[in-house]
């Protein structure tokens, strides 16, 4: 391939990488603008819910004050009557007139109810909401300090890897840069050869020692060259072991943040914003229930919805709504460089010591680091049961104030006791925040600790895969130069049938040994499909599906045919759902 052509395909790899980069960028700011448009949304739907209950207090305060005037002004009436002297002295009435005074106590009665609807309302329901609203924007800018350190991190691998495989791209071309010249002199030496071969005995004594003088140097420059390019070669395979071991930590760093920390950090903006809103709605259910149970009918239905406040469900389709800016992105494929066929770490003898070494480091460096962040995620799981403990509280239940008594106490003395009057109200608040602040410090080192740990990981498992496979190399250090490769077949590509062990009716830890992958692929689509669909059907696994159509499924998947076994399932749950 000639300079230019070369120069243009590396620009091309080039863009190529900084386009998927661009648009990684792009959905990470995308994620962002959907979380703090979802925080909006909750704030405005809970300014919508204090004016809502405000203005039903209103109505409920009137409406008392209406009874109140009701049943007064016809006490007024019966007041002197001697039918009232005989109420108070010993209740003995004639039956249509004891129904008279029941109702008129009747009336006084829902007037006293309403108005404690309307004093729960305003002092109770609404500051819940209120509370609700602060707690969501705290929680969202904690998540979204997290999100942009996550951002960052991920943006340094991308960094990294670009950095990693533009130096492999140098080094290869150097290296065959290299070759070329070492080629030219070798060609160089063989015409200098066979001009020294020619009959000798007419060719003066001068001529004979500029032709061993000019064969001298060119011995001499041709092992130079060999020199130049056994040292650019070791500096190729060095820069392409990198790149691929970056590769592999970058893949799975992405593959991480897309699937696990983004789900976490959706979870954090969502931390006690159901429970809080269940406890306040349900409030607002057991003021209703208590005031009129004729009305339970209506109120159930609300109850239901109460009920499923899931922030499993909701951020499934909050995640959903928005499948462009959460949808994981392409892996990162490996981009050869004129024709470098090879796409596995090299573990040839020159780098087979260093990569060993490399291997029982991070074998070392993993292991304590697992244990370290094991302890914070116990840490970080115990803080979390502790914040959920204290917004599941079940202190929603208001029957009592609608108990009724002859006692003279006020209306504002029964709604003493309710959840906002206590004293212990700002205690627990405080106790609330400090345990969050507490979990977020150690989410945010449990997070940073798990990423270390999955990049390090993916090394490690690349360098095990590598080493263990008899230390083959991709180029054999006796090869000459002008010999080309043998092509590597990797081992990710080789077909399901020529795997020793079988996927179905086989045995799993022969299965996973041979085929080098940790998760069968049946379980990862079954996983993928059931993420996808089963989880928004109910009963979706109760009627057995065709022996026929299972048969195929199993044959497909022994056979690799992973993507075809998700388009017919994706089908097959379309035409059923």
């Amino acid at each position: 391939m000639s300079t230019p052509s070369r120069f243009k395909k590396d620009k091309e790899i080039i863009a190529e990488y900084e386009s998927q980069v661009k648009e990684i960028r792009a959905q990470l700011v995308e994620q962002q603008k959907c979380l703090e448009q979802q925080t909006e949304m909750r704030v405005q739907l809970l300014q919508d819910l204090q004016d809502f209950f405000r203005k039903k207090a209103e109505i409920e305060t009137e409406y008392s004050r209406n009874l109140e005037k009701l049943a007064e002004r016809f006490m007024a009436k019966t007041r002197s009557t001697k039918d009232h002297q005989q109420y108070k002295k010993d209740q003995n009435l004639l039956s249509p007139v004891n129904c008279w005074y029941l109702l008129l106590n009747q009336v006084r009665r829902e007037s006293k109810d309403h108005a404690t609807l309307s004093d729960i309302y305003l002092n109770n329901v609404i500051m819940r909401f209120m509370q609700i609203s602060e707690d969501s924007t705290r929680m969202f800018k904690k998540s979204k300090e997290i999100a942009f350190q996550l951002h960052e991190d991920l943006m340094k691998v991308l960094n990294e890897l670009y950095t990693v495989m533009k130096t492999y791209h140098m080094y290869h071309a150097e290296s065959i840069s290299a070759e070329s010249k070492l080629k030219e002199a070798e060609k160089q030496e063989e015409k200098q050869i066979g001009r020294s071969s020619d009959p000798v005995f007419h060719i003066r004594l001068e001529e004979r020692h500029q032709r061993r003088s000019s064969v001298k140097k060119i011995e001499k420059m041709k092992e130079k060259r060999q020199a130049k390019y056994s040292e650019n070669k070791l500096k190729s395979i060095k820069a392409r072991n990198e790149y691929l071991l970056t590769l592999e930590a970058t893949n799975a760093s992405v593959f991480k943040y897309y699937i696990h920390d983004l789900s976490d950090l959706i979870d954090c903006c969502d931390l006690g914003y159901h429970a809080s809103l269940n406890r306040a709605l349900r409030t607002y259910l057991s003021a209703e229930y208590n005031l009129e149970t004729s009305r339970h009918e209506g109120l159930d239905i609300i109850e239901n919805a109460v009920d499923n406040l899931e922030p499993r469900s909701d951020k499934q389709r909050f995640m959903e709504m928005y499948p462009a800016a959460f949808c994981p992105p392409m892996k990162f494929e490996f981009q050869s460089h004129m024709g470098d066929e090879v796409c596995q770490v090299s573990a040839q003898q020159p780098v087979q010591a260093e990569l060993m070494l490399r291997y029982q480091q991070l074998q070392s460096r993993l292991a304590t680091l697992k244990i370290e962040n094991e302890e914070v995620k116990k840490t970080t799981e115990a803080t979390l049961q502790t914040i959920q403990d204290m917004v599941t509280i079940e202190d929603y239940d208001v029957s009592e104030c609608f108990q009724h008594s002859r006692s003279t106490e006020s209306v504002k003395s029964t709604v003493s006791e309710t959840y906002l009057s206590k004293p212990s109200i700002a205690k627990r608040r405080a106790n609330q925040q400090e345990t969050e602040q507490f979990y977020f410090m150690k989410l945010r080192e449990y997070l940073e600790g798990s990423n270390l740990i999955t990049k390090l990981q993916a090394k490690h498992d690349l360098l095990q895969r590598t080493l263990g496979e008899g230390h083959r190399a991709e180029y054999m250090t006796t090869r000459p130069p002008n010999v080309p490769p043998k092509p590597q077949k990797h081992r990710k590509s080789r077909p399901r049938s020529q795997y020793n062990a079988k996927l179905f009716n086989g045995d799993l830890e022969t299965f996973i040994k041979d085929s080098g992958q940790m998760i069968p692929l049946i379980v990862e689509s079954c996983i993928r499909f059931i993420n996808l669909y089963g989880l928004q059907h109910q009963g979706i696994f109760r009627v057995s599906g065709s022996q026929v159509e299972v048969n195929d499924i199993k044959n497909s998947f022994e056979r690799g045919l992973a993507l075809i076994i998700l388009s017919t399932l994706s089908k097959v749950a379309h035409e059923r759902f």
